[in-house]
């Protein structure tokens, strides 16, 4: 293996290759030398950023020898693991290239579909997202769970995209870097991207069988999923008026008040029922009680929306050491 020529860290390079590592040891070398391999090819400046995700095993100490070797790859160690978005998230605070690149450390992406995905950005796109449409994967825990998580993605955003779990994609550095990532929401990137204006294509890509170690992710995936979808749809139209959402349903809740109490006396006065012959006083108090919360709710989150817009943003990992950066960011 040929040490690379040196290259300022301080500098920006055209793409910025982001691969998280969760016990991957197997693995780290032949996906470096293939990304390495491709990217050459490409006649691009580039940089790897691998970040270790609180790895177990001798996944770190692969990395630190590739990168004592390389001066293209820089090294994330997180001091546990925060999970695949949080690397996500430092690998793109960290990195400089004006296209970024993320893919799994498991080498089920294929580092030769790059060159396609940089093709596409080419045309005019802002994202090109990756599509593992003959994935080698479990039909039952993994495909399935898949094409269901996907099909609600898309509705429930109004964004189509055929595979938003697949880590192969390709961003404009102008349309992620002010993104926040907490959760699974590294998936939900193109959503972000739509919703600030930008243009998102997907193509396909090649998807390999898992050659060593074993999946970190199960069917209880997809739920947590759809919960971190909830919540993007929330931050996506109603972070900044969060009383629309806790002061409308407040408002469902007081004329269910309403209406109950009313019916309630409606048969006391016209049927002759006794109030304590039908639970309907009991509910229209209880309404009322949940319609005021709520509404009270709204006001504190607006009150706690200002106090985010004007505190500073915390990350949302701990970093225990970095190699090969010549300066913090």
């Amino acid at each position: 293996m040929q040490e690379s020529p040196s290259i300022s860290n301080n500098k920006p390079v055209d793409i910025s290759i982001i691969v998280p590592f969760y016990n991957e040891e197997e693995n780290v070398l032949p996906l470096y030398e293939s990304i390495k391999d491709v990217m050459e090819e490409t006649h691009k400046s580039f940089e790897m950023i691998f970040v270790d995700d609180g790895s177990a095993d001798g996944t770190f100490h692969v990395l630190s020898d590739i990168a004592e070797r390389d001066s293209l790859v820089r090294i994330i160690s997180f001091r546990r693991n925060f999970g695949q978005t949080a690397a996500m998230a430092a690998g793109i605070d960290h990195s400089s290239g004006d296209i970024i690149i993320p893919l799994d450390g498991d080498l089920q992406n294929d580092p030769g579909d790059i060159p396609w995905l940089l093709e596409k950005l080419e045309e005019g796109y802002d994202v090109v997202s990756g599509w593992r449409k003959d994935r080698k994967d479990s039909p039952i825990s993994r495909n399935l769970p898949s094409l269901v998580a996907n099909k609600i993605i898309s509705l429930i955003s109004g964004v189509h995209l055929h595979d938003y779990g697949c880590s192969l994609k390709a961003y404009r550095r102008d349309v992620i870097q002010e993104v926040r990532l907490y959760g699974e929401m590294h998936r939900f990137i193109p959503i972000y991207a739509v919703w600030h204006g930008a243009k998102v294509a997907e193509i396909e890509v090649r998807h390999r069988p898992r050659r060593h170690g074993r999946s970190k992710y199960g069917i209880e995936r997809t739920f947590k999923v759809i919960l971190d979808l909830i919540v993007v749809k929330f931050l996506g139209q109603y972070v900044q008026k969060p009383i629309y959402v806790f002061g409308g349903l407040g408002i469902l809740c007081v004329l269910g008040g309403f209406l109950t109490g009313f019916w309630a006396a409606y048969l006391k006065y016209a049927r002759n029922t006794s109030f304590i012959q039908t639970p309907l006083p009991q509910l229209c108090v209880l309404l009322f009680v949940l319609g005021f919360n709520a509404i009270l709710l709204g006001l504190l989150a607006e009150i706690s929306t200002r106090i985010y817009y004007e505190t500073q943003h915390k990350k949302t990992y701990l970093i225990r050491e970095k190699r090969n950066f010549d300066s913090e960011k």
